[in-house]
């Protein structure tokens, strides 16, 4: 049995965009865009409205692209559509070997470190991210449905500290008067010069990304023409709305130079003045379960990588590969290979902080600028192709999306380890491209037996 069943609806697909990307970027990266702004809050909240407003734009040109295609892992049909089966081939090899795996290895790591915060104790931020990881591969290959539910309940419950944040926190800023002194008064705590708003653009970029994996349960979605482009351009207005009234509401009770000093911790830091250490013990919690929920989204489609591949023959054993489990309706074997992709990506960044790089290898940032170069062919494609589309859905939005994604590319451009990081790339993506039809030799010698 090789077929899905079609059991997930808009609930799940519009959870599925908000959950993944409201996660654990808007809470460990709000110091990173500030510092990237030079401490500069205008420049933090111009990164965050232009970041969001390139994901709007380019989920709502995917949207118009999925109406016409509805297979098995989005992005890799849409590209393999375009540019022939070749070419999607070596996209999903990227998002197999890369992309999933690197985000699923960061997301495990953000929610044990949250989690140790939480418990008062050291050392166990490690063990953590590598339980969370494998508890989550385990529930999506045992039970996808209750994955799925999972990724709605999820979603609901990580609104709440969201939510708290950004309607106490801006009430409280105005009163006082800290957001006004935060838009006027940059931090003097960085250097200037060090950064700029590409810079700090890139960097939302990651708390931005995760919708596009929406697209990989394309064939298990009810009425997938009507209900996936409903959940990626809801979804995506709804998380730029929402990340521009949190950011507001912590600058309504961190000072900018306290937000830098707080690093990963200033979420909770601000949970904790609005609600007292009690509701912010409560309110961290909702935290770690929004971070999980994140993970589990990246997990659905990592879970789902090698089978892309397999099911259009193509790569080592699609024989193998291409199986669904008829008791749990999973894909079996490709799980387990997302599964050791993300744990070997966990490695690579842990040895980040063991120093064995020299500098620091961004895996949470520098796989999205990459994608964001397959999104480019993809604009290209629609002009050339969709004649039926008028003007503003033809060219007007694939040209704003791309101008989107050269500017994120630009940024990735400037980040150190970008070389070493493409080196890395480059030759898994070699190796993918020898084992494209790694199958044939062993297929000939049983047909002449």
């Amino acid at each position: 049995m090789n077929n899905l069943q079609k059991k997930y609806g808009f609930w799940t697909a519009t959870a599925m965009v908000v959950g993944i990307v409201i996660g654990s970027g808007v809470f460990f990266k709000a110091d990173n865009v500030l510092e990237a702004s030079n401490g500069s809050l205008p420049t933090a909240l111009s990164a965050w409205l232009i970041g969001g407003v390139i994901m709007v734009v380019t989920a709502y040109v995917f949207s118009k692209i999925a109406t016409r295609i509805q297979k098995i892992n989005g992005v890799v049909d849409y590209f393999e559509q375009a540019y022939g089966k070749n070419a999607g081939y070596m996209v999903a090899w990227f998002m197999t070997f890369i992309y999933y795996p690197t985000l699923v290895a960061v997301l495990a790591w953000v929610s044990a470190n949250y989690t140790q915060g939480l418990m008062g104790v050291e050392g166990a931020l490690w063990p953590l991210a590598w339980g969370y990881l494998t508890a989550f591969f385990l529930l999506n290959y045992f039970s996808p449905v209750l994955a799925g539910r999972w990724q709605v309940a999820s979603t609901v419950i990580k609104l709440i500290p969201l939510a708290l944040v950004a309607v106490v926190g801006t009430i409280t800023g105005m009163h006082s008067g800290m957001t006004m002194e935060n838009f006027t008064t940059a931090a003097r705590t960085v250097s200037q010069g060090g950064g700029g708003l590409a810079l700090a653009t890139l960097s939302t970029a990651f708390a931005y990304e995760g919708w596009i994996i929406a697209t990989v349960i394309n064939a298990e979605l009810k009425d997938a023409r009507r209900t996936l482009p409903r959940a990626l351009v809801v979804g995506t207005i709804a998380v730029v709305c929402i990340y521009m009234l949190y950011y507001l509401g912590i600058s309504g009770v961190l000072t900018n130079e306290q937000v830098l000093a707080e690093g990963d911790a200033a979420p909770v830091r601000v949970i904790a003045l609005i609600f007292g250490r009690l509701g912010g013990t409560l309110l961290t919690v909702f935290v770690i379960i929004s971070c999980l929920g994140t993970l589990n989204g990246l997990i659905m489609g990592s879970a789902r990588g090698m089978f892309s591949i397999a099911s259009r023959g193509l790569g080592p054993r699609p024989d193998l590969f291409s199986k669904v489990n008829p008791l749990t309706n999973s894909t079996t074997l490709s799980a387990v290979i997302g599964y050791v992709l993300s744990c070997f990506w966990l490695l690579v960044w842990y040895g980040n902080f063991a120093g064995w790089w020299g500098n620091f290898m961004d895996i949470s940032e520098l796989p999205i600028a990459f994608l964001y170069v397959i999104y480019i062919s993809l604009y290209v494609w629609v002009m050339k192709t969709f004649t039926d589309l008028g003007p503003f859905n033809r060219y007007a939005c694939p040209c704003l999306a791309g101008a989107g994604s050269l500017y994120i590319i630009w940024g990735a451009i400037q980040k150190t380890m970008f070389l070493h990081f493409l080196v890395l790339s480059l030759l898994i993506l070699v190796a993918g491209a020898w084992l494209m039809h790694g199958d044939r030799p062993r297929n000939r010698r049983r047909e002449r037996a």
